[in-house]
């Protein structure tokens, strides 16, 4: 997919081609070691050691790259002060010129709720690229706020459905279903599922109706 790069698990890069070809890096993670793209500006969806990883953030940076993420995981970051900019769920937020929105990130099953509760404000993204609206979920299950997500019109969105940790492929499916993007792309499920993978992603293309399906070759 043109402008979007997935690395696996929660993984990406995105080139703003109508900013001067900027480069936003989400949850940067085991980037391939011949990478030479370096970051105007970095998400972190949470401070999980997969996608909060500073080796990988430090191989991406440049004077001015700017990290977005939530307080927690900027207090752990060996960074200037001045690269950080923390934010919280439910806002809206503009960084040198990039307009994005936070959604909560958390889990709702019983069996789930200490890997990512509500309680430690994480958050998914909905950036403003390319004039697309372009959503990665972060860790999650299909919580209530994704509901009210089909009015925002989204053109992309990217969701978990590894299980385990997030919402599994029945859970996602109902979340894509719900979200109604122009595009869906599973995410943070290959090294979970593992030989199991390739199944899910046949049922997640048969069962989503409310969006076009695309899994894209992970870049490694």
């Amino acid at each position: 997919m043109e402008n979007v790069t997935w690395f696996g698990h929660a993984s990406f890069a995105i080139t703003d081609s109508l900013n001067g070809n900027r480069i936003y890096f989400i949850d940067p993670f085991e980037l391939p070691s011949d990478n030479s793209d370096k970051a105007d500006l970095i998400f972190v969806t949470h401070a999980h050691y997969d996608h909060l990883s500073q080796g990988d953030i430090n191989s991406i940076l440049k004077d001015n790259t700017i990290v977005v993420a939530t307080p927690d995981s900027l207090s752990t970051l060996k960074i200037k002060d001045e690269s950080k900019f923390p934010v919280a769920p439910n806002n809206s937020y503009d960084v040198k010129g990039t307009k994005f929105e936070t959604i909560p990130a958390y889990n709702i099953r019983e069996d789930r709720l200490n890997f990512h509760p509500k309680s430690n404000n994480w958050v998914g993204y909905i950036l403003f690229v390319n004039n697309q609206k372009i959503y990665h979920a972060g860790d999650t299950d299909f919580i209530p706020e994704m509901k009210t997500l089909s009015s925002k019109n989204l053109d992309i969105a990217m969701l978990p459905m590894g299980g385990t940790y997030t919402m599994g492929v029945e859970e996602t499916i109902d979340a894509a279903n719900a979200i109604k993007a122009k595009i869906t792309i599973p995410m943070h499920y290959k090294r979970i599922l593992e030989d199991k993978y390739k199944e899910a992603e046949e049922r997640f293309k048969k069962e989503v109706k409310n969006s076009e399906v695309v899994i894209l070759e992970e870049v490694s």
